[in-house]
């Protein structure tokens, strides 16, 4: 089942995050993560979104996932954003088709 990662970005350093993104997106490519979203944070309908970016990357599944993200060549791209950028992520698997089950 597909899993997602959801993240809120907001760059502190505009060269370094350029930098990051160079290695980053390679990395999830060659992991089977495929964007979904990625850009600025639309106008929230409801609520608050405090990133000025906002990612939405979806892989086959959660195991995908997590070997993308202990890959030596994410941990590479983290290092590189750690001053430069404030991410926050979420992973979460999808839902089948048919949605989630209600409690009886």
């Amino acid at each position: 089942m597909p899993a997602y990662v959801i993240v809120g970005v907001d760059v502190l350093d505009e060269e370094a995050g350029l930098a990051y993104a160079a290695v980053a997106q390679p990395s999830i490519l060659s992991h089977g993560g495929r964007y979904l979203v990625a850009g600025p944070t639309p106008e929230p309908v409801e609520g608050t979104w405090d990133f000025s970016r906002f990612l939405v990357i979806e892989f086959p599944d959660m195991e995908r996932i997590r070997e993308w993200y202990d890959s030596p060549e994410y941990r590479r791209a983290r290092e590189m954003w750690e001053s430069a950028a404030r991410v926050r992520m979420l992973f979460a698997e999808g839902s089948p088709p048919e949605g989630f089950s209600l409690p009886e």
